[in-house]
Parts: C-alpha cells; sequence; structure tokens
C-alpha cells in the first residue's frame, strides 16, 4: 500500500524501471508518469544495475525487462528478491513465452505482462502487486499450463547457454568447470529433450520456448 505523506495524501509508489532500449523506457517513463500515483524514481538499462538503484533510491515496485545486458531480468529478479524482498517486481516483456512465465515465477517475481499490453494494465498491476496479489496475462498463463515444465535441469541450461555462441567442449567445460565428457553428456540431454538434430538447433528451440 502507498504512504501517507505529511498533506494526509497518499504517496506515490516509487517504481524503478529496467529496460535497455532508452526510447521504449523513456517512452514508459512519461506513460506511468500521468498516473497520478505512480512515480519512477530510477530507470537503468542493464540488469546487473537493478538492485543498486532499488536500494539506492528505495523504490518499492521494480519492472524489468527480461533481454537486458549483464544480467536478465529473470536473473536479476531473483538476486533483487534474495537482496531486497520487500520490492515487488513486475516482469514486461516482449516475449511472451510460457517457459519465460515459468522462471520469472520461480525467481519470485509478482506479475508477468507482455509489452503490447495498454500502460493502463501495467499501472493497476503495479498497484495490484502492492496489494500483495499475483498478476499474470492470462493467455500466458494459459499457454505455460500448456506448454508443460521446462524438461531441462539448469545444468543442463548453463551448459547449453555456453554453446550458443559456438563454443566447443573444451571452452564450456573450462569456463563451467566441468569436464569435457561432463559436457558432452548435458548437451547430449538437451538435445535430445528439446528433440533437436544438434545443439545449435537446440539452442534454438529452447530460446523460443523460454527455457533458455
Amino acid at each position: 500500500m502507498s504512504e501517507i505523506r505529511n498533506d494526509g495524501a497518499p504517496a506515490s509508489v516509487r517504481v524503478l524501471l529496467a529496460e535497455d532500449q532508452g526510447m521504449v523506457r523513456e517512452a514508459l517513463a512519461a506513460l506511468l508518469g500521468l498516473e497520478g500515483d505512480i512515480d519512477v524514481v530510477a530507470q537503468v538499462g542493464r540488469g546487473d544495475e537493478v538492485v543498486a538503484a532499488a536500494v539506492a533510491h528505495d523504490v518499492q515496485v521494480a519492472v524489468l525487462d527480461i533481454e537486458m545486458p549483464g544480467m536478465t531480468g529473470i536473473e536479476a529478479a531473483a538476486l533483487l528478491r534474495r537482496e531486497r524482498p520487500q520490492t515487488k517486481v513486475v516482469i514486461a516483456t516482449t516475449f511472451g513465452r510460457p517457459g519465460y512465465l515459468r522462471r520469472a515465477m520461480e525467481s519470485g517475481a509478482d506479475a508477468f505482462l507482455v509489452k503490447d499490453a495498454p500502460a493502463a494494465e501495467l499501472a493497476e498491476a503495479i498497484r495490484r502487486v502492492l496489494r500483495g496479489e499475483r498478476v499474470i496475462d492470462p493467455a500466458l498463463a494459459a499457454a505455460a499450463l500448456a506448454e508443460g515444465a521446462n524438461p531441462l535441469t539448469a545444468r543442463e541450461r548453463d551448459v547449453l547457454a555456453a554453446a550458443a555462441d559456438g563454443a566447443v567442449n573444451a571452452d564450456i567445460a573450462r569456463r563451467l568447470h566441468l569436464s569435457e565428457g561432463t559436457v558432452r553428456n548435458y548437451l547430449s540431454m538437451a538435445i535430445q529433450k528439446t528433440e533437436a538434430r544438434n545443439r545449435t538447433e537446440a539452442v534454438r528451440i529452447a530460446r523460443e520456448k523460454g527455457w533458455l
């Protein structure tokens, strides 16, 4: 709930926006600024800047994109949940993928919306999460139920992500402190679970489904 100002009026909700596209971020800030009870007090363009900005500006709600440099919005949400659990997290993304929704909820996000929704829906989601509610795009929730759980384990995701840039097994093994045989096993399982023909196709399928 909003605090009360000294003059007796409700204080505006202090919001952080994390979005790597500057024009999108500024437009969203301007739209939310039209709401009388929402105040965008901080903006960042990198996921690894989220926690520091949330602490510095004492934000109540963080609105995070998923695809950002430094750290994804999902990773930032999990870190924010650990470091500043009182801050509510709203994921607002272009990528309405069921796998992303599941991972966002597992990270501790309080809401998940797609960016093509009206700004008024985002504003209402901000108010609702402050009331302790969880807000999820209904169409995406239905798709997530139909899709099923992410079949990849955390380690399989790590190895597959490391292979995404074309790295060979030896490089992946050094990066993740694994043996080359272990890397081969994880990649083989990931390829099998995604029903892909090779690691490149496995990466593509996992990304399309939001598993990676």
